[in-house]
């Protein structure tokens, strides 16, 4: 079975301090500054980044659903969406990656 490592905005930091002898309350304020820089130009349109991929949000209509527990019919409301399409070099480097590890 494999580990499951969870990726946050702390362990993001501590590595950031780590490889580049940036200060941990530093790290961490690059970190936040990137995160609210990201979900800004979300909310206005579609976000690239080279070699990583592509956020866009999308917008849900209103339909209708059912309980799978209950078969019960409900109405799921109309809200928006956040889809990530990664881009080839990105595949192309998990791949790599896995014949070097394999």
């Amino acid at each position: 079975m494999m580990k499951q490592n969870n990726l946050n905005k702390k362990n993001i930091s501590n590595f950031l301090s780590k490889k580049k002898g940036y200060s941990l309350l530093f790290s961490k304020k690059i970190i936040q500054d990137l995160i609210e820089i990201l979900i800004n130009e979300m909310r206005k349109n579609t976000v690239y980044l080279k070699n990583i991929g592509t956020f866009k949000v999308i917008v849900k209509k209103e339909r209708f659903g059912r309980n799978p527990k209950t078969n019960k019919p409900h109405i799921i409301k109309a809200r928006n969406s956040l889809t990530f399409k990664s881009s080839i070099n990105l595949y192309k480097e998990l791949n790599e990656y896995n014949e070097k590890v394999n």
